[in-house]
């Protein structure tokens, strides 16, 4: 690590499902750790798709019915550390998931400080600049397991469909981002990524359009548009990046993270 960059804590959220948000989460970390940055992913969805985008099915399932997964962490309000799985790829660690993720709620419910959970289990792993970036993938809920991925947070990004109802409940995430500001003075958003792009579509144009009238909020100049690869990375268990780096998904999140690496390099 730079001894300059300090650990960058980055989360993806929308709380409109099909935003493209763990797509762009997975292939994002592939890219930084691509670009010689040495990457921790954490899968805060109990879908386990982020986990998905590395192993295959079966091991996912191992990692879901064992207890080396976040659920079994936070619940216990464990250092992370002892739960990171590495990946098959250079630079690139995980956290995985598990369905048991449905009833973190609950577990948070009654804890001390629960707002701040997930924050103390990186506490250590920050501490020690075991990674040049953190990037959690929070499920497209609103609550209290959100609140707690956004405090431990240091960067926001919210990936965004590039469709009529791509922008449907934008509105109540900037509120909700609002209200986690009374716990924390950190979170930053960095900027809205548009996804599932189809320039042919006016859909698009009046996305962008739209998103550019927001005040304060970036708008990362790199979008990315529909591709079958994804699928098939997907299908694969492999980041587009990764499956078809040629393809032009895997060009455009290329150059997405290099937006994102210059930012997080500042």
């Amino acid at each position: 690590m730079n001894n300059a960059q300090q650990t960058k804590i980055i989360c993806f959220a929308n709380n409109k499902g099909g935003s493209g948000k763990t797509t762009t989460c997975s292939n994002i970390g592939y890219g930084l750790a691509q670009l010689g940055n040495k990457v921790l992913l954490i899968d805060g969805d109990m879908q386990m798709n982020l986990t998905l985008s590395f192993f295959e099915e079966e091991k996912v399932l191992d990692f879901a019915q064992g207890e080396k997964n976040l659920f079994y962490a936070v619940r216990d309000q464990k250092d992370l550390t002892d739960y990171i799985v590495a990946t098959d790829f250079d630079n690139l660690d995980i956290v995985p998931s598990s369905s048991l993720m449905s009833s973190i709620e609950y577990e948070l419910f009654s804890k001390r400080q629960r707002e701040y959970i997930l924050k103390n289990c990186l506490k250590s792993i920050k501490a020690a600049g075991m990674y040049d970036y953190i990037l959690i993938d929070a499920p497209p809920t609103l609550g209290g397991w959100v609140m707690n991925v956004l405090c431990a947070s240091d960067e926001l990004i919210i990936p965004v469909e590039a469709s009529p109802w791509g922008l449907f409940g934008l509105a109540n995430l900037f509120d909700f981002v609002n209200s986690v500001s009374d716990y924390t003075k950190n979170l930053h958003i960095m900027g809205i990524a548009i996804t599932k792009v189809d320039t042919r579509k006016n859909y698009f144009k009046q996305t962008l359009d739209t998103l550019n009238e927001l005040d304060d909020i970036y708008v990362f100049k790199n979008y990315i548009r529909v591709d079958s690869s994804i699928e098939w990375a997907q299908d694969n268990s492999r980041p587009v990046l990764a499956y078809r780096k040629s393809s032009r998904s895997a060009v455009e999140y290329m150059e997405l993270t290099k937006e994102v690496d210059n930012y997080g390099s500042r």
